[in-house]
């Protein structure tokens, strides 16, 4: 047999000599240089377990002096981390060795049946699918820290019912909602009750699209806990999400960005309302005020006609005036800082 040429750290938990003697045995059979360490009790290997985190494996026998059975297995998956666990006994228990598993460890192996090569193939096993795990388990994390940590209200729905599956922190707080009660909620208790209907035909979109598309739901008014209402720009990828199939929402609130557009779109009527009022409305007292000095500046004009042109004068600058007066009270209406 060509022994295995990859350096594994094994802890073995074994009160017996001769099972342990034979374990040894197996291993070096089948792993060219494995590094073994063995304690006899649970709490020596509580003491070992820690000050060191580096064994690739714990092999853990069910009868130890000190704790055994199921009470045993809680215990050592509880301190072993993420290593992976592998059960050495010498009773064929088929339910009990279910329910070890289920509790946590990575195979159950019996000492009767137990070959170089069974022991092996457990050992290398264990230690990969540990990895796949630890590695799953790490994405997961990921996952959840950047759902949990966006600044974007963000929830997960099912696609069935629109319950509300899952909801991040920044959702509670710009909704009102603690977590409890989002899970009791679902979408439609977001809307409005005169927008629902456009929500049941975004709904029916949103199915009949690709699962692999992220889309992009438009604009919808969002009711808060207190009734206040925003708006909201949304869009969704679909996902299984507990074995159901499921959307994750981000909801964008952009009522302020509502608010300011409008506010500028406002100004901007002003400001052409002013633009025209300058080059329309000023010109025609302004004109006449231009004309009339130059009839006061010629030498024919009598003294009769320059009282008439000097009235004329001053209506023209007093409509002129009224004017200004105007636009400036139009120009100081325009301020944005209201929103």
């Amino acid at each position: 047999m060509i022994k295995d040429q990859q350096t594994y750290t094994i802890l073995i938990i074994e009160d017996n000599p001769g099972d342990r003697l034979l374990v040894d045995t197996y291993l070096e059979e089948s792993v060219l240089v494995p590094r073994i360490t063995g304690v006899e009790s649970y709490r020596e290997a509580a003491n070992l377990l820690e000050k060191r985190s580096d064994f690739d494996i714990i092999l853990l026998d069910l009868s130890l002096p000190d704790m055994s059975g199921e009470e045993l297995i809680k215990a050592v998956i509880d301190i072993a981390g993420n290593i992976p666990v592998v059960v050495l006994t010498g009773y064929s228990d088929v339910e009990f060795s279910r329910k070890s598993v289920k509790l946590g460890i990575a195979d159950y192996l019996l000492k009767d049946d137990l070959t170089s090569s069974i022991l092996y193939k457990s050992v290398i096993y264990s230690i990969e699918r540990k990895k796949v795990f630890n590695q799953l388990e790490d994405s997961e994390k990921r996952y959840k820290d950047l759902f949990q940590l966006s600044p974007i209200p963000k929830w997960v729905y099912d696609l069935q019912n629109l319950k509300f599956l899952d909801a991040n922190q920044a959702a509670v707080m710009t909704y009102g909602y603690s977590y409890e009660e989002f899970r009791q909620m679902s979408v439609k208790d977001l809307i409005p009750d005169e927008d629902l209907d456009m929500l049941k035909d975004t709904i029916q979109k949103v199915k009949e699209t690709d699962k692999s598309t992220p889309r992009f739901s438009g604009e919808f008014r969002h009711r808060k806990k207190n009734g206040d209402i925003i708006v909201a720009e949304t869009s969704s990828n679909y996902l299984e999400f507990d074995g159901k199939p499921a959307r994750m929402m981000l909801a964008n609130d952009i009522t302020f960005k509502k608010k300011y557009v409008e506010a500028i779109e406002v100004q901007n009527a002003k400001l052409k309302d002013i633009a025209w009022i300058q080059s329309h409305v000023v010109r025609a007292p302004l004109a006449r005020l231009m004309g009339l000095v130059n009839l006061l500046a010629e030498d024919e004009v009598t003294t009769e006609e320059k009282q008439t042109y000097t009235k004329l004068i001053m209506d023209s600058a007093t409509e002129l005036d009224t004017i200004i007066r105007d636009i400036t009270e139009k120009t100081e209406q325009i301020d944005i800082k209201e929103i």
